[in-house]
């Protein structure tokens, strides 16, 4: 199975039950996004990081998260700048940077790792399957649920298929290079994952049919909706709404 560590710990998001973070999430990340106000962007980005440090999660794997995110926020910074329009902060040779330009690019970074932050702490500290479980159990659409428990688990057999046939054509010497049999060998090798994706699909369906399934999944792990998970969610809430109404006074 592909790897999961932000779901590896015993912390006190750890311990939540799922649909109270599931919950807690889609209000933070909604607040979040629509705010226009930088001083409650900053919040939510300083209220999120409070919630990764409590997971005790390890630094690193989180900041090459949010380098992968701040590689797409820096196009950004290139190019509002220059080209919004508003007020003229500085000029550089031909290009003048404008105030508002500057301001929308430093409340869209710091609204975006503010979500990601969230997204580790409270939903990344869930397994997937109890995750896809939760959502069910919040009465979701089941066929969105399945999608999402099945595609998490056959992506990675899908891929290991896939790098068994490209073991196999570099052990026919295949060598890539910018010719008709090289597009040709990467059409069949394509092909051939889908073929055998197709068939991987009709054996797990009729193995799940033999072992009696009904259309619902039943989880191995089942997790406990405690008093300490409202009071979790209450919190979460409480702050959120907080921020959010400081955006109002503050824009």
């Amino acid at each position: 199975m592909m790897d999961e560590q932000f779901a590896e710990g015993d912390s006190l998001l750890h311990k939540r039950d799922p649909k109270a973070k599931i919950i807690a999430s889609a209000i933070f990340i909604t607040a979040a996004a629509l705010t226009r106000s930088s001083t409650a962007a900053a919040m939510f980005l300083a209220f999120a990081a409070i919630l990764c440090a409590l997971t005790g999660l390890p630094l690193r794997p989180i900041l090459k998260r949010l380098l992968a995110v701040n590689s797409f926020t820096f196009f950004l910074w290139i190019t509002l700048p220059p080209t919004y329009g508003g007020n003229e902060f500085i000029t550089l040779g031909p290009l003048s940077l404008s105030v508002e330009g500057i301001r929308l690019a430093a409340l869209i970074t710091l609204k975006t790792n503010a979500v990601v932050l969230a997204i580790i702490a409270l939903l990344g500290t869930s397994r997937i399957a109890n995750t896809g479980h939760a959502l069910e159990t919040l009465h979701l659409p089941q066929g969105l649920c399945f999608i999402m428990l099945f595609s998490y688990r056959y992506i990675f057999v899908i891929y290991q298929e896939y790098q068994r046939l490209v073991r196999a054509a570099r052990l026919r010497c295949f060598k890539p290079a910018t010719n008709i049999h090289t597009y040709r060998t990467f059409g069949y090798l394509f092909g051939m994952t889908l073929v055998k994706s197709w068939n991987r699909a009709s054996r797990v369906h009729q193995a799940m049919i033999l072992r009696g399934f009904d259309g619902h999944l039943i989880p191995l792990s089942q997790d406990r909706y405690r008093r300490s998970d409202t009071l979790f969610l209450l919190v979460i809430l409480t702050l959120t709404l907080s921020i959010a109404l400081v955006g109002f006074q503050y824009p």
